[in-house]
């Protein structure tokens, strides 16, 4: 449990000691969770819409109070759920989609609907004759309300499976192109698959003289500026894989990245309902104060995960 790390050293505790540590007589520290929580709440402007400004802003608050690097990944879209629905005619035959989501984040996509708005003579046949430019954005605006009633609080994944052969009568020429429409969106949704990491807090740790040797802590930069597809999966975990602890913890050399293996990555998910849509985590030495940071980490996404579903 204990190791000297060169001869005129004194003992320092293993990654093994700070596992023991952390699973069996560490407990979170309540006022640290109730400090940052006043925090986020005080120095976040949810108003104003811009999620990515409030995300970054949450990532320099938890930097400044742990003292270390703050990660925190944008929501992935096929999570987020449907606010608003919005068809567009931009010009004879082509509509745009315009999809609102509770993250702020916007989806379109150009779709062609000349199928759709031709109008039927009396024997159920498409006639030649166009429809009126007027006519087809009035029925694109009652089209517009009925899907944002009926999708409103779905995810973009949800709405691609759902059966659309019980969309009203009345709207039963659009039936197919909304469906094609809807499953381009989810695609475009579900690519990349990692989302961008904001990153806050390399000032603080260059204090610590564990990121004290400029080669190690270069090896570190590029990992957090130029490979965050590798540091992605570590710390956000998809629902199937998470395991029933809510904070993850990883240690020293139980980190599979070689730039991090002397470092202590500890993350959380975020998300409405429990749904996991982005993550939260504070990068330091394995010596860091845990009781700390855990609480830190736990409070972070519990704020983000009320606030999102909130909106």
């Amino acid at each position: 449990l204990l190791y000297q790390p060169h001869i005129s050293a004194g003992r320092v505790p293993s990654d093994s000691g700070y596992r023991i540590y952390v699973d069996r007589l560490m407990t979170p520290s309540e006022t640290v969770a109730a400090e940052v929580e006043e925090v986020l709440q005080k120095q976040l402007n949810w108003s104003e819409g811009r999620l990515e400004a409030v995300l970054r802003g949450a990532a320099q608050v938890l930097s400044a109070l742990s003292g270390y690097i703050t990660l925190i990944t944008m929501p992935q879209t096929a999570t987020a759920r449907l606010l608003h629905l919005q068809l567009v005619q931009i010009e004879p035959g082509k509509v745009m989609p315009i999809v609102v989501t509770n993250t702020y984040q916007i989806q379109s996509v150009l779709m062609d609907l000349t199928a759709a708005t031709s109008p039927q003579d009396g024997k159920g046949q498409k006639s030649d004759l166009p429809k009126n430019p007027e006519d087809i954005d009035g029925e694109l605006q009652i089209l517009s309300n009925f899907l944002s009633r009926k999708l409103r609080g779905r995810s973009l994944s949800e709405i691609s499976s759902l059966d659309w052969s019980e969309l009203d009568r009345e709207f039963k020429n659009y039936a197919d192109s909304i469906k094609n429409l809807l499953a381009e969106l989810t695609r475009r949704s579900q690519m990349p698959e990692y989302t961008r990491i904001l990153i806050s807090g390399l000032a603080e740790v260059l204090r610590l003289p564990e990121f004290s040797e400029l080669q190690q802590l270069q090896t570190i930069i590029h990992l957090l500026e130029e490979e965050q597809e590798q540091l992605w999966p570590l710390i956000f975990e998809a629902p199937e894989s998470q395991s029933n602890k809510r904070v993850k913890v990883r240690i020293g050399s139980e980190n599979p990245l070689e730039p991090i293996r002397s470092c202590t990555l500890v993350s959380a998910t975020y998300g409405p309902n429990s749904l996991p849509m982005g993550s939260v985590g504070l990068l330091g030495p394995t010596r860091m104060i845990y009781e700390n940071s855990i609480a830190l980490v736990e409070a972070a996404a519990d704020y983000l995960s009320g606030a999102i579903g909130g909106v």
